[in-house]
Protein backbone atom coordinates (compact mmCIF):
# COMPACT_ATOMS: atom_id res chain seq x y z
CA UNK A 1 0.00 0.00 0.00
CA UNK A 2 1.11 3.56 -0.68
CA UNK A 3 2.91 5.10 2.29
CA UNK A 4 1.04 7.64 4.40
CA UNK A 5 3.69 10.34 4.65
CA UNK A 6 1.96 11.91 7.63
CA UNK A 7 2.72 8.84 9.72
CA UNK A 8 6.29 8.72 8.43
CA UNK A 9 6.85 12.39 9.20
CA UNK A 10 5.38 12.14 12.68
CA UNK A 11 7.37 9.01 13.49
CA UNK A 12 10.56 10.95 12.78
CA UNK A 13 9.42 13.73 15.11
CA UNK A 14 8.59 16.17 12.33
CA UNK A 15 5.61 18.45 11.79
CA UNK A 16 3.37 18.43 8.73
CA UNK A 17 2.48 21.73 7.07
CA UNK A 18 -1.09 21.38 5.86
CA UNK A 19 -2.91 23.45 3.26
CA UNK A 20 -6.68 23.95 3.25
CA UNK A 21 -9.00 23.66 0.25
CA UNK A 22 -12.36 25.42 0.28
CA UNK A 23 -12.64 26.06 -3.48
CA UNK A 24 -14.44 23.22 -5.31
CA UNK A 25 -12.12 22.90 -8.27
CA UNK A 26 -9.66 20.27 -9.49
CA UNK A 27 -7.29 22.75 -11.10
CA UNK A 28 -6.96 24.93 -8.01
CA UNK A 29 -6.39 21.79 -5.90
CA UNK A 30 -3.75 20.59 -8.36
CA UNK A 31 -2.05 24.00 -8.28
CA UNK A 32 -1.98 23.97 -4.48
CA UNK A 33 -0.66 20.39 -4.42
CA UNK A 34 2.27 21.32 -6.67
CA UNK A 35 3.46 24.00 -4.22
CA UNK A 36 4.94 21.44 -1.82
CA UNK A 37 2.45 21.16 1.05
CA UNK A 38 2.93 18.03 3.15
CA UNK A 39 -0.82 17.50 3.06
CA UNK A 40 -3.94 19.22 1.77
CA UNK A 41 -7.32 19.09 3.46
CA UNK A 42 -10.51 19.29 1.42
CA UNK A 43 -13.11 21.00 3.59
CA UNK A 44 -16.60 19.51 3.28
CA UNK A 45 -17.81 21.17 6.46
CA UNK A 46 -17.40 24.89 5.84
CA UNK A 47 -16.05 24.98 2.30
CA UNK A 48 -18.36 25.00 -0.75
CA UNK A 49 -17.22 21.55 -1.87
CA UNK A 50 -19.62 18.71 -2.65
CA UNK A 51 -18.79 15.01 -3.00
CA UNK A 52 -18.21 14.99 -6.76
CA UNK A 53 -15.94 18.02 -6.57
CA UNK A 54 -14.06 16.33 -3.73
CA UNK A 55 -13.33 13.31 -5.93
CA UNK A 56 -11.86 15.46 -8.70
CA UNK A 57 -9.80 17.34 -6.11
CA UNK A 58 -8.46 14.08 -4.67
CA UNK A 59 -7.49 13.03 -8.21
CA UNK A 60 -5.71 16.36 -8.68
CA UNK A 61 -3.80 16.03 -5.41
CA UNK A 62 -2.74 12.54 -6.50
CA UNK A 63 -0.56 14.07 -9.23
CA UNK A 64 1.88 14.84 -6.39
CA UNK A 65 3.18 13.24 -3.20
CA UNK A 66 0.97 15.50 -1.06
CA UNK A 67 -1.16 13.53 1.38
CA UNK A 68 -4.92 13.91 0.70
CA UNK A 69 -7.02 14.72 3.77
CA UNK A 70 -10.77 15.35 4.02
CA UNK A 71 -12.65 17.18 6.75
CA UNK A 72 -16.09 15.63 6.75
CA UNK A 73 -19.21 17.66 7.54
CA UNK A 74 -20.08 15.78 10.73
CA UNK A 75 -19.72 12.56 12.69
CA UNK A 76 -21.80 10.55 10.23
CA UNK A 77 -20.78 7.09 8.99
CA UNK A 78 -21.73 7.58 5.35
CA UNK A 79 -19.70 10.77 4.95
CA UNK A 80 -16.62 9.28 6.60
CA UNK A 81 -16.73 6.03 4.66
CA UNK A 82 -17.33 7.71 1.30
CA UNK A 83 -14.39 10.07 1.88
CA UNK A 84 -12.12 7.11 2.63
CA UNK A 85 -13.49 5.09 -0.29
CA UNK A 86 -12.67 8.04 -2.55
CA UNK A 87 -9.02 7.92 -1.49
CA UNK A 88 -8.63 10.21 1.52
CA UNK A 89 -5.59 9.13 3.55
CA UNK A 90 -6.75 11.02 6.65
CA UNK A 91 -10.10 12.30 7.87
CA UNK A 92 -10.81 15.15 10.26
CA UNK A 93 -14.14 14.88 12.07
CA UNK A 94 -15.69 17.96 13.71
CA UNK A 95 -17.46 18.23 17.05
CA UNK A 96 -16.19 15.09 18.79
CA UNK A 97 -17.42 15.85 22.30
CA UNK A 98 -17.53 12.57 24.22
CA UNK A 99 -15.78 9.23 24.50
CA UNK A 100 -18.74 7.66 22.71
CA UNK A 101 -18.30 10.12 19.81
CA UNK A 102 -14.63 9.15 19.55
CA UNK A 103 -15.47 5.45 19.67
CA UNK A 104 -17.96 5.86 16.82
CA UNK A 105 -15.41 7.82 14.81
CA UNK A 106 -12.82 5.07 15.17
CA UNK A 107 -15.37 2.39 14.33
CA UNK A 108 -16.55 4.17 11.17
CA UNK A 109 -12.97 4.56 9.88
CA UNK A 110 -11.71 1.01 10.49
CA UNK A 111 -12.62 -2.30 8.90
CA UNK A 112 -13.73 -5.23 11.05
CA UNK A 113 -12.77 -6.60 13.47
CA UNK A 114 -11.45 -3.22 14.66
CA UNK A 115 -14.42 -1.25 13.39
CA UNK A 116 -17.60 -1.16 11.33
CA UNK A 117 -16.40 0.47 8.11
CA UNK A 118 -18.29 -1.01 5.17
CA UNK A 119 -16.14 -2.49 2.43
CA UNK A 120 -16.09 -0.71 -0.94
CA UNK A 121 -12.82 1.20 -1.50
CA UNK A 122 -13.77 2.09 -5.06
CA UNK A 123 -11.07 4.70 -5.69
CA UNK A 124 -8.96 3.99 -2.61
CA UNK A 125 -7.72 0.81 -4.29
CA UNK A 126 -6.45 2.87 -7.23
CA UNK A 127 -4.73 5.39 -4.98
CA UNK A 128 -3.58 3.16 -2.13
CA UNK A 129 -2.77 -0.05 -3.94
CA UNK A 130 -4.04 -3.61 -4.31
CA UNK A 131 -3.38 -4.49 -0.65
CA UNK A 132 -5.43 -1.53 0.61
CA UNK A 133 -7.99 -3.79 2.36
CA UNK A 134 -5.25 -5.44 4.41
CA UNK A 135 -3.30 -2.27 5.26
CA UNK A 136 -5.91 0.50 5.50
CA UNK A 137 -6.56 0.20 9.24
CA UNK A 138 -2.89 0.90 9.99
CA UNK A 139 -2.38 3.49 7.27
CA UNK A 140 -5.37 5.86 7.42
CA UNK A 141 -5.12 8.67 10.00
CA UNK A 142 -8.18 9.58 12.08
CA UNK A 143 -8.42 13.07 13.61
CA UNK A 144 -11.03 14.11 16.18
CA UNK A 145 -11.71 17.83 16.38
CA UNK A 146 -11.64 19.30 19.88
CA UNK A 147 -13.52 22.57 19.75
CA UNK A 148 -16.16 22.73 22.50
CA UNK A 149 -16.36 23.12 26.26
CA UNK A 150 -17.89 19.65 26.46
CA UNK A 151 -14.93 18.15 24.60
CA UNK A 152 -12.56 19.87 27.04
CA UNK A 153 -14.44 18.35 29.97
CA UNK A 154 -14.21 14.90 28.38
CA UNK A 155 -10.73 15.35 26.94
CA UNK A 156 -8.92 12.44 28.59
CA UNK A 157 -11.83 10.10 27.93
CA UNK A 158 -11.72 11.05 24.22
CA UNK A 159 -7.94 10.77 23.95
CA UNK A 160 -7.89 7.34 25.55
CA UNK A 161 -9.99 5.74 22.79
CA UNK A 162 -7.90 3.09 21.05
CA UNK A 163 -7.50 3.69 17.34
CA UNK A 164 -7.69 7.47 17.49
CA UNK A 165 -4.50 8.89 15.94
CA UNK A 166 -4.70 12.64 16.40
CA UNK A 167 -6.72 15.62 17.50
CA UNK A 168 -7.31 18.82 15.57
CA UNK A 169 -8.11 22.09 17.29
CA UNK A 170 -10.48 24.56 15.72
CA UNK A 171 -9.43 27.78 17.49
CA UNK A 172 -12.46 29.79 16.35
CA UNK A 173 -15.11 27.37 17.60
CA UNK A 174 -13.12 26.73 20.76
CA UNK A 175 -12.94 30.50 21.31
CA UNK A 176 -16.70 30.89 20.90
CA UNK A 177 -17.30 27.98 23.27
CA UNK A 178 -15.21 29.75 25.91
CA UNK A 179 -16.90 33.13 25.38
CA UNK A 180 -14.00 34.66 23.45
CA UNK A 181 -13.32 36.20 20.04
CA UNK A 182 -13.37 33.66 17.16
CA UNK A 183 -9.80 34.03 15.83
CA UNK A 184 -7.04 31.66 14.71
CA UNK A 185 -3.74 33.01 16.04
CA UNK A 186 -4.02 35.84 18.56
CA UNK A 187 -6.44 33.99 20.80
CA UNK A 188 -7.64 35.26 24.17
CA UNK A 189 -5.97 33.99 27.33
CA UNK A 190 -8.58 31.32 28.27
CA UNK A 191 -8.32 29.84 24.76
CA UNK A 192 -4.52 29.88 24.82
CA UNK A 193 -4.63 27.97 28.10
CA UNK A 194 -7.11 25.46 26.66
CA UNK A 195 -4.94 24.95 23.56
CA UNK A 196 -1.86 24.31 25.71
CA UNK A 197 -3.87 21.86 27.81
CA UNK A 198 -5.11 19.92 24.76
CA UNK A 199 -1.58 19.73 23.38
CA UNK A 200 -0.15 18.47 26.67
CA UNK A 201 -2.86 15.84 27.15
CA UNK A 202 -2.57 14.64 23.54
CA UNK A 203 1.16 14.12 24.00
CA UNK A 204 0.54 12.30 27.27
CA UNK A 205 -1.75 9.88 25.42
CA UNK A 206 0.69 9.45 22.53
CA UNK A 207 -1.49 11.28 20.01
CA UNK A 208 -0.51 13.92 17.48
CA UNK A 209 -1.96 17.40 17.97
CA UNK A 210 -2.95 19.61 15.05
CA UNK A 211 -4.36 23.11 14.84
CA UNK A 212 -5.62 25.68 12.33
CA UNK A 213 -3.59 28.90 11.93
CA UNK A 214 -4.10 32.13 10.07
CA UNK A 215 -0.46 32.95 9.33
CA UNK A 216 2.89 31.18 8.82
CA UNK A 217 4.21 32.93 11.90
CA UNK A 218 1.37 31.54 13.98
CA UNK A 219 1.96 28.05 12.61
CA UNK A 220 5.70 28.19 13.31
CA UNK A 221 5.06 29.29 16.88
CA UNK A 222 2.77 26.32 17.40
CA UNK A 223 5.26 23.89 15.89
CA UNK A 224 7.75 25.23 18.42
CA UNK A 225 5.24 24.37 21.17
CA UNK A 226 4.97 20.79 19.93
CA UNK A 227 2.15 20.70 17.38
CA UNK A 228 2.91 18.24 14.57
CA UNK A 229 0.14 19.18 12.13
CA UNK A 230 -0.36 22.87 11.35
CA UNK A 231 -2.74 24.31 8.79
CA UNK A 232 -1.93 27.71 7.32
CA UNK A 233 -4.85 29.78 6.00
CA UNK A 234 -6.78 28.36 3.00
CA UNK A 235 -6.78 28.49 -0.78
CA UNK A 236 -9.52 31.11 -0.83
CA UNK A 237 -7.80 33.31 1.76
CA UNK A 238 -4.42 32.98 0.05
CA UNK A 239 -5.93 33.91 -3.31
CA UNK A 240 -7.64 36.95 -1.80
CA UNK A 241 -4.46 38.02 0.03
CA UNK A 242 -2.39 37.70 -3.15
CA UNK A 243 -4.90 39.75 -5.13
CA UNK A 244 -4.99 42.42 -2.43
CA UNK A 245 -1.20 42.65 -2.46
CA UNK A 246 -1.12 43.12 -6.24
CA UNK A 247 -3.83 45.79 -6.14
CA UNK A 248 -2.19 47.60 -3.23
CA UNK A 249 1.07 47.75 -5.19
CA UNK A 250 -0.70 49.04 -8.29
CA UNK A 251 -2.59 51.70 -6.38
CA UNK A 252 0.53 52.83 -4.54
CA UNK A 253 2.21 53.53 -7.89
CA UNK A 254 -0.42 54.74 -10.37
CA UNK A 255 0.47 53.93 -13.99
CA UNK A 256 1.55 56.84 -16.15
CA UNK A 257 -0.65 57.95 -19.02
CA UNK A 258 -0.03 56.27 -22.38
CA UNK A 259 1.60 58.71 -24.83
CA UNK A 260 -0.78 59.67 -27.64
CA UNK A 261 1.60 58.40 -30.32
CA UNK A 262 1.97 54.97 -28.73
CA UNK A 263 0.28 51.91 -30.15
CA UNK A 264 -2.67 50.68 -28.13
CA UNK A 265 -3.56 46.99 -27.95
Amino acid sequence: MRENRLRTLWKSGGAAVNGWLAIPNGFSAETMAHQGWDSLTIDLQHGVVDYQAMVTMLQAISTTGTVPVVRVPWLEPGALMKALDAGAYAVICPMVNTREDAQRLVAYTHYAPRGTRSFGPVRALLYGGADYPQQANDTIVTFAMIETAQALENLDDILSVEGLDAVYIGPSDLSLALGCRPVFDDVDAPVAQAIDHILARAKAHGLVAGIHNGTPEGALARIAKGFQFVTVSSDARLMAAGAQQVLATMRATPPTATPSNSATY
